[in-house]
């Protein structure tokens, strides 16, 4: 039998447990906040002994699955709760740089979750109402019987080198100064790497080749992967689309603009590729 510690540290699993244990870990939420606990200077997600108070107001719950040998739990808090002491609520993305890479994993699912239920209350077919199936991470409907489960958008993201310099352009919803690579959503009925050459000839009219996987990461805001890709030039000036893109540029580990933080793929392509 396979030691599933070994192989998947985070089992999914929605059926609730028979009790809650003290050391069992809510992800819990408010208007897209996520509730900490701060602790000696850390950061963690807190326990059911932490928020066990907070627990009947829920106006969400789930189980998302067990992480270790800890059940994981997640839930929307009404607006109008307060939270003192210990707790406090921090965004997301704030938490992908101060918890452990686990919980970051875990948070990001707990927020689609929510996410997903708060969106498909209703029926796309009829109009009834959905139910959450018990059985698995999904909304049926009282009515017709329709099942939806949770959107995942997908989403390619590319590094693009000439010689020893990369890529780097500043979207629109970018803070001032900041570059990344270029990245857009898959359209349907289209490969990955047509959407990697797609996007690329839209935001800033190049030609790429030797499209080449890099990694994945989930991308909870609010329900997608981004899928990492690197690729060479090929021909073409840049050009930029002025609606997505506002300037871009080739840049040598020298010269760099601002970049993204690092917990993002984003990131992690351009590093793979300055760091050589």
């Amino acid at each position: 039998m396979i030691n599933t510690d070994d192989y998947m540290k985070f089992v999914s699993d929605p059926l609730f447990p028979e009790e809650n244990k003290e050391g069992d870990l809510w992800f819990l939420f408010q208007d897209k906040m996520l509730l900490v606990k701060e602790e000696m200077g850390k950061i963690n997600i807190p326990t059911f002994k932490d928020v066990k108070q907070l627990i009947d107001g829920l106006e969400i719950k789930y189980h998302l699955g067990k992480l270790k040998d800890k059940h994981c739990f997640c839930g929307e808090i009404n607006s109008a709760v307060k939270v003192s002491g210990e707790l406090k609520f921090i965004t997301l993305r704030e938490s992908a740089a101060i918890i452990d890479k686990e919980s970051v994993s875990v948070s990001g699912k707990a927020a689609q979750i929510i996410h997903f239920h708060k969106t498909n209350k209703y029926c796309g077919i009829c109009g009834g109402k959905n139910e959450f199936a018990n059985n698995e991470f999904a909304m049926k409907c009282k009515e017709c019987g329709y099942t939806c489960y949770p959107k995942v958008c997908p989403a390619i993201i590319v590094g693009i080198t000439k010689g020893d310099k990369i890529l780097l352009a500043n979207n629109k919803n970018f803070p001032e100064g900041l570059h990344s690579t270029i990245a857009g959503f898959v359209d349907v009925n289209e490969t990955l790497e047509d959407c990697v050459r797609r996007e690329i000839l839209e935001e800033v009219n190049i030609k790429v080749k030797n499209i080449k996987y890099f990694d994945s990461q989930p991308w909870p805001y609010p329900n997608s992967i981004m899928i990492g890709f690197t690729a060479e030039y090929e021909s073409g000036e840049i050009k930029v689309d002025g609606e997505e893109i506002l300037h871009a540029d080739w840049y040598s580990k020298d010269n760099l603009p601002i970049l993204p933080d690092k917990t993002t793929i984003a990131r992690r392509i351009i590093d793979s590729i300055i760091c050589k």
